[in-house]
């Protein structure tokens, strides 16, 4: 890859945490910033292998855990060269959900977490990861909990303790609204940790804010090179 890149930035959280609500409130405001920005899902679910997942999630179908497992981390390889692409190109990506989803909900249905993470190793890192934290109880409230399949509440009390596993892991992890072990300097740039948690059960607009505000020195390209998962 090319000195300076675009940033990857991934925005995680439990189902009904608002990720889509404010992947889509960022992406508008780094596009009326004038900055060069895709928005990507995950699972993407009109890809062959996404609408199989889909199919899944809506319970229309039935699979074995470790085939949808395979699935869902298949369906990011096979974005994984055209990320590369855009960022060495300086755009930037952000994603709603990545790897730590896979393997968190995995894993809360009862398989190894070093054999869920196995398939993602090598998987272009996410500069910044955002996990929107709320409460399985808060989460439950906003409109439309339920409907998939993995939208239930012991479900989500899993899954989250999974995710805070997951960010203590990453290097330089942050905590709470703040980053609590400072950003660090690379080529004169400043760059925060690799892992915050935000309060997702504040009004929508603030969250956005404190969001923008964590990625503000992510928005020009970066010099470090691209790191990979799980591989350091």
């Amino acid at each position: 890859m090319s000195s300076k890149r675009g940033a990857f930035i991934v925005i995680e959280g439990l189902d009904r945490s608002g990720k889509s609500t404010q992947a889509s409130a960022i992406l508008s405001r780094l596009q009326e910033n004038g900055i060069k920005a895709k928005l990507l899902k995950f699972p993407d679910r009109t890809t062959p292998i996404g609408k199989m997942i889909d199919a899944y999630l809506k319970s229309q179908s039935d699979l074995d855990d470790r085939a949808i497992h395979l699935l869902f981390s298949a369906n990011r390889w096979e974005l994984a060269a055209s990320i590369e692409r855009d960022l060495s190109s300086g755009i930037l990506i952000l994603a709603d959900r990545y790897a730590f989803s896979g393997i968190a909900f995995s894993q809360a249905k009862g398989l190894p977490y070093e054999w869920c993470r196995s398939p993602e190793i090598s998987l272009p890192a996410p500069d910044l990861t955002i996990f929107l934290d709320i409460s399985p109880d808060q989460a439950r409230e906003r409109g439309g909990y339920g409907e998939e399949r993995y939208e239930k509440e012991e479900m989500q009390r899993k899954v989250r303790e999974i995710f805070k596993r997951m960010g203590k892991e990453m290097p330089g992890a942050g905590v709470g609204d703040s980053v609590q072990s400072g950003p660090v300097s690379s080529e004169n740039q400043v760059i925060p940790p690799r892992w915050v948690n935000i309060n997702a059960g504040l009004p929508v607009e603030d969250v956005t804010d404190n969001i923008w505000n964590v990625i503000s020195p992510l928005l020009t390209c970066i010099a470090q090179p691209l790191h990979r998962l799980w591989t350091e």
